[in-house]
Formats: C-alpha cells, sequence, structure tokens
C-alpha cells in the first residue's frame, strides 16, 4: 500500500482528501496543518512516498523551504493548491515539486496525479506548463548597479570580505545587497538561496557569461 501524507491547513480539504485516497487503496500516514508538524510526525515513523503539499500555509511559511524541508525526508512533493498565484507555483516547482494539481480538479484527477508522483512520475499539466511558458514574463530582475556589481564580483567566486574590498564597503554592506538581491529574485518567482544559485541567475540575465558557451566542452 502507497503510504502518502497530506499538509493543509484546511480541515475540510484535509478531511476529504483523506477519505479521497483511502477510498481508492492509499495509506495516509499523516494529515496535518503545517510543514512543522509533518517533520515532528514523520520523524521515527516509516517513510511516505509522497506529501500533498497546500502552496500556501496561514502559518506564513516561505513554499521553497516547505518544499525542500518535506523533500528532505525522502518524500515526493505534490503541490495541491487553488494555484491562482503564478509567481508561488514556480517558486515551488523550482524547489522540486512533481507538479501541481489544482483543488478544483475533479477527485479521481487528484488521485490519478497522487498515484503517478507516489510512483516515481512527474506531472506534465497545464498549471505546470502555463507556470514554465510564462518564466518570460517577469525573467528580468530590476537590480541596481550597485546591486549587479555586488552579484556580478560574488557569483564570479569571490567570498564576500574580497567582494567588499574591491568595491570599498564594508561586509556588512555587501551582505545587505546580496539579501536585496535574493529578496528580488524570490519576488519574480527565481529563488536563489546558495551562491551556486546566484551564479545561475547572474548568467541567466547576462550578468555573467556563460559557463559553457556552445556546449563544446566534454566536461
Amino acid at each position: 500500500m502507497v503510504r502518502v501524507a497530506i499538509i493543509d491547513d484546511h480541515e475540510s480539504v484535509r478531511l476529504g482528501l483523506e477519505a479521497a485516497c483511502t477510498n481508492a487503496g492509499l495509506e495516509v500516514a499523516h494529515s496535518v496543518s503545517s510543514v512543522a508538524a509533518y517533520l515532528a510526525a514523520a520523524e521515527g515513523s516509516d517513510p511516505v512516498a509522497l506529501v500533498v503539499l497546500d502552496l500556501s500555509l496561514g502559518d506564513g511559511t516561505d513554499v521553497t523551504a516547505n518544499v525542500t524541508r518535506v523533500q528532505g525526508t525522502g518524500a515526493a512533493v505534490l503541490i495541491h493548491s487553488i494555484a491562482d498565484r503564478v509567481s508561488l507555483v514556480r517558486q515551488a516547482l523550482a524547489a522540486g515539486a512533481a507538479g501541481v494539481i489544482p483543488k478544483s480538479a475533479p477527485t479521481n484527477e487528484v488521485i490519478s496525479a497522487i498515484e503517478q508522483v507516489a510512483s516515481g512520475g512527474v506531472l506534465n499539466n497545464l498549471e505546470w506548463a502555463s507556470a514554465i511558458e510564462a518564466d518570460s514574463e517577469f525573467a528580468a530582475v530590476q537590480l541596481g548597479r550597485r546591486e549587479r556589481d555586488v552579484l556580478h564580483l560574488y557569483a564570479s567566486g569571490l567570498p564576500m570580505k574580497q567582494v567588499a574590498s574591491q568595491l570599498g564597503v564594508a561586509p556588512s554592506t555587501v551582505k545587505q545587497h546580496l539579501d536585496r538581491v535574493r529578496r528580488k529574485y524570490v519576488e519574480v518567482g527565481r529563488p536563489a538561496p546558495t551562491k551556486v544559485d546566484l551564479l545561475r541567475r547572474a548568467v541567466e540575465d547576462g550578468i555573467l557569461p556563460e559557463l559553457n558557451p556552445g556546449g563544446t566542452d566534454a566536461d
């Protein structure tokens, strides 16, 4: 029997989804209102194959962090949402969610999506396609000159202190610029939580050249 978990802060949604999963022969191992509650319940218990995760939880937690934390337990993530906030959908997909199924979908479609993702599949549905195709609408991030300078140097590989030295500012100022850069990327649905992510964004936005132009290197 496939074990799944449900994270949704609306009790009526959880109860309805629990019943549908049970009727379909799925085992609902955990049904909770937050990622923190899921992590606490999952600790020491048998793993689940899939977590059905609400896109926007009432506790104000970040969707990227939620998807990442859930995946840390070894479970795949299926976003179950009204899917009206495309930027959040993009963030969830960028974080590694396997797909999106709207809460307005018929129950049999929701169950089919759960079974597909739980078995290792990835959804290629309209919500996902729309989120990806619309990336160009907000691909450009409005960075100030100094923010671009900081991103260029930091993403090139320099540590924060060396960036500060080259620009003649304090390391704390460099950190403030980087924090603003990261916030701006989150706002357009292209989160960059790590230095590697910032490098990718800098290349994507033409702040740094492509690492392997033409793709000719075997490595």
